[in-house]
């Protein structure tokens, strides 16, 4: 680097203040969050917490939907350990006894389908507050036991591992960009780990077990006080009907010259107009293109596309734009992280119309956002 220090002095650094963030993010969760949502009505019941009732609805709940799609894996020799999805919820059980088939296997792995909600809301009538939340985890701890008929659990410890999601493709050698692409997609779930996330609580013996099965070190290991994924938890706002708790939302402005215009064309002929994102409304983009696709004087439209996601207004409007006639040019980047297979869908979709694609420049990426009618 320029202060004279090497890559691994940067990732050591790099990691220190990673952790520093990581213990700061739960102790504010911890210590500020969930005891001022409780004062307000709105609590996270810990299985020490549950009453009779909470308890019996939960007990349902587990056998009703989580033990019909959770299969505990016992690792034993005709067992290896599984492969684990990236940043997947999974438990590491520690067992004793044997199965019902005489196995002794003294551990299993446990992987929470995606399917399954992180944070399930508890029926109003159970309890004395009006929204309860139990996490997945604190139910999957407290009947774990029903998955092991015969064996005693000793501990059940929640992980996460995150994994290199980068695609690596080189794009001078390869024929053709997209096919290559296509094909390492699947493989991205399973890339090398850099992090193991467990819970605080977890055993040495079984930190170090999961340690070396995902070839890691001590500096790569994050142990946290509450459920390993916190972004689930960004959901619970839209199911607390509290908008004295919540921000006020932000309606993004319009420019007057495009406040009562029919056509966005007419009021760019009046002068040019700055639209200062996200302050001000991105519905004047979409509206141009739309008009563009249908306008009888527009003969061509070149843009660039680097995040599109599956449902998007622009690359509607430019599958129509081509549909009419139009002369489409589409720069589709398709290593734009984590949206390579929807890019890679609307550019075959342009392509089907007859608009020309074109898969940014070799070695860049294109991140630039340009639209030329």
């Amino acid at each position: 680097t320029t202060d004279g220090k090497t890559a691994r002095e940067v990732y050591r650094l790099v990691s220190e203040e990673t952790h520093a963030l990581v213990k700061e993010q739960y102790q504010l969760l911890n210590e500020e969050i969930l005891p001022q949502l409780a004062t307000e009505g709105i609590r996270f019941v810990k299985r020490s917490e549950w009453n009779d009732a909470q308890r019996e609805w939960i007990k349902g709940f587990f056998f009703r939907e989580v033990m019909l799609v959770i299969t505990p894996i016992g690792l034993d020799p005709s067992h290896p350990f599984p492969r684990v999805l990236n940043k997947s919820l999974n438990f590491a059980v520690e067992l004793e006894g044997r199965d019902a088939f005489g196995r002794s296997s003294g551990a299993a792995i446990v992987q929470a389908p995606r399917v399954l909600p992180r944070v399930i809301r508890l029926p109003r009538e159970l309890g004395d507050v009006e929204y309860a939340f139990v996490f997945l985890s604190s139910i999957l701890h407290e009947f774990v036991h029903e998955l092991f008929s015969g064996m005693k659990v000793l501990g059940c410890y929640q992980f996460r591992v995150t994994r290199n999601s980068d695609l690596f493709v080189d794009e001078e050698e390869v024929k053709n960009l997209r096919a290559k692409i296509q094909g390492e997609l699947p493989q991205r779930h399973f890339g090398d780990a850099v992090r193991l996330e467990i819970a605080n609580n977890c055993s040495e013996a079984m930190t170090q077990f999961l340690l070396g099965q995902f070839n890691l070190t001590e500096s790569d290991l994050y142990r946290v006080a509450g459920p390993v994924n916190l972004v689930r938890l960004m959901q619970v706002p839209d199911w607390v009907l509290r908008n004295d708790l919540k921000f006020v939302p932000f309606t993004p402005g319009t420019p007057k010259a495009l406040q009562k215009c029919h056509s966005v064309f007419d009021s760019i002929r009046g002068g040019d107009i700055l639209l200062h994102h996200p302050y001000q409304s991105f519905n004047p983009v979409i509206e141009l293109l739309d008009q563009a696709a249908t306008d009888p004087q527009v003969v061509a439209i070149r843009m660039t596309v680097y995040r599109t996601g599956t449902d998007s207004v622009l690359m509607q409007s430019l599958l129509r734009a081509a549909q009419n006639g139009k002369e489409v040019t589409v720069v589709v980047e398709l290593m734009a992280r984590f949206d390579e297979e929807a890019n890679i869908g609307w550019a075959t979709k342009l392509e089907e119309v007859g608009a020309h694609v074109v898969y940014g420049v070799v070695g860049y990426k294109t991140h630039a956002k340009m639209l030329m009618i």
